[in-house]
């Protein structure tokens, strides 16, 4: 089942934003990554079977605090 994760990432600098989307990226079972929001602090996962939480302890662990804002299936 697809789902549209959105987490926020505690990005400082241009280097936290890279290392964030990154970690992302390497999950297995993403489909898309994208930053939204005003200063680009929330990061948006759409994917196959990731899980939320693992992701979120390790953003925790490379980039810094991050907390789950929403989980929701997606149509796509």
């Amino acid at each position: 089942m697809k789902q549209k994760i959105v987490l926020g990432v505690q990005m400082n600098c241009q280097k936290c934003r890279r290392k964030a989307l990154e970690v992302v990226a390497e999950t297995d079972g993403v489909s898309f990554l994208g930053l939204e929001g005003e200063n680009k602090e929330k990061v948006v996962v759409i994917g196959d079977g990731v899980d939320a939480a693992k992701l979120a302890c390790r953003l925790r662990k490379k980039v810094g605090h991050t907390a789950i804002i929403s989980v929701a299936p997606t149509d796509n």
